[in-house]
């Protein structure tokens, strides 16, 4: 066996044996004030040699704590990461009453694991499905603890939290008409005036009261009013009830008896379902509005003209059509923002990223679903 011997500090000398084995003959102090520097040094050196054994000879150290220690689980990190071997020799006194305390195979484990999941694509796809399937079970539990508040709420119906639900109702529903009032009278204003630019061509300026009525009634009404509950009050639903989520309020709910989706959902649900088909009409009314602006002051229409026409081109099932689909968008919107707020995990950002989460949920939930409708009335 030969070997090659040299001084590289005043920390430790190597010895170079056959075979790729490596040993470092640690001497003096291993303490915070050397560790930086034989860090660095034997990192650049094992990653110029590449020795398939480092042995860590610890005879001739002096004084040894956790900085010493912390020393080695790099080293033998860095040998783990590179399939290599790992041995330490000469410990005696304080350096072998420290070590026994340390956990190598922990600290190899953790590392092994992370090393695997980060280059492991197969792993990866397994731990999105698993994530993808817990969101799935919580889902299906939180729409069957949903089904079943209510059912105790029809069965005894002093538990509603009436309180609540009319507070609901007011933040959901009248704060929401002015900005509900002045988007849908802007669109059908827009609506009235991009047509009759079309519509003059053949004379028939009266129809723009049709389309702007049919328009809103059964389809930009509806819409545009869940857009803008979603925005206001679905991001609103998961904040709150993400923030309680974060404070640990709702596990203090549970430790008091009470039932977090009968006490926070419900009333939320019920509000919702309330106060946005009667927004969806107050749009429709403003979209009209919208319209006759612009027939009377743009197309020499008369407002008896343009009235009479609106209640001609509707019908009482365009109505219902439109209260049913504010209905379920009511539904999406206020169901994706109390989910998203219970899903809320760790900190701050977590309330804001839940938030936006149901915004974008709730308005894609909200077009796939108008989508549906569509289809549907085309065969009705």
């Amino acid at each position: 066996m030969s070997t090659t011997e040299h001084l590289l500090s005043g920390f430790y000398e190597i010895s170079e044996k056959d075979k790729g084995e490596l040993v470092v003959h640690f001497n003096g102090r291993m303490d915070i004030e050397s560790s930086t520097s034989i860090l660095n040094e034997l990192h650049s050196m094992i990653a110029q040699k590449s020795p398939a054994l480092l042995a860590v000879d610890l005879d001739n150290v002096t004084y040894f704590d956790d900085f010493g220690a912390l020393v080695l689980i790099e080293l033998k990190n860095a040998m783990t990461t590179r399939d290599s071997g790992f041995k330490i020799v000469g410990t005696q006194g304080r350096t072998q009453d420290i070590l026994s305390l340390v956990d190598f195979d922990a600290f190899e484990a953790c590392l092994l694991t992370e090393r695997k999941r980060s280059e492991n694509i197969i792993v990866r796809l397994g731990d999105e499905t698993l994530a993808q399937a817990s969101n799935l079970r919580f889902l299906v539990s939180f729409v069957g603890s949903v089904f079943l508040s209510f059912l105790h709420v029809f069965l005894h119906p002093k538990s509603l939290r009436v309180n609540d639900t009319i507070a609901c109702m007011e933040k959901t529903g009248v704060n929401a008409l002015p900005i509900v009032g002045l988007t849908s009278f802007l669109l059908g204003l827009v609506i009235a005036f991009m047509s009759s630019l079309q519509l003059q061509q053949f004379g028939a300026n009266i129809y723009v009261a049709s389309l702007v009525a049919i328009a809103m009634v059964s389809e930009l009404g509806p819409i545009m009013t869940a857009i803008v509950v979603a925005g206001r009050s679905g991001s609103a639903f998961a904040a709150e009830i993400g923030t309680m989520k974060i404070s640990e309020e709702i596990d203090a709910l549970v430790a008091m008896g009470f039932n977090p989706t009968l006490f926070i959902v419900v009333p939320r649900i019920i509000a919702s379902v309330i106060v946005v088909p009667m927004l969806t009409l107050f749009a429709d009314l403003f979209g009209v509005a919208g319209g006759l602006v612009v027939g009377v002051f743009l197309l020499d229409l008369t407002a008896n003209s343009y009235i009479s026409q609106t209640l001609q081109a509707l019908t009482l099932f365009e109505v219902c059509w439109g209260m049913l689909k504010s209905v379920v968008f009511a539904l999406l919107i206020v169901w994706i923002g109390c989910l998203r707020g219970f899903q809320t995990k760790g900190g701050a950002d977590a309330v804001g990223n839940s938030a936006t989460s149901a915004v974008v949920s709730s308005i894609f939930l909200i077009i796939l679903f108008d989508s549906i409708f569509a289809v549907v009335r085309s065969f009705w």
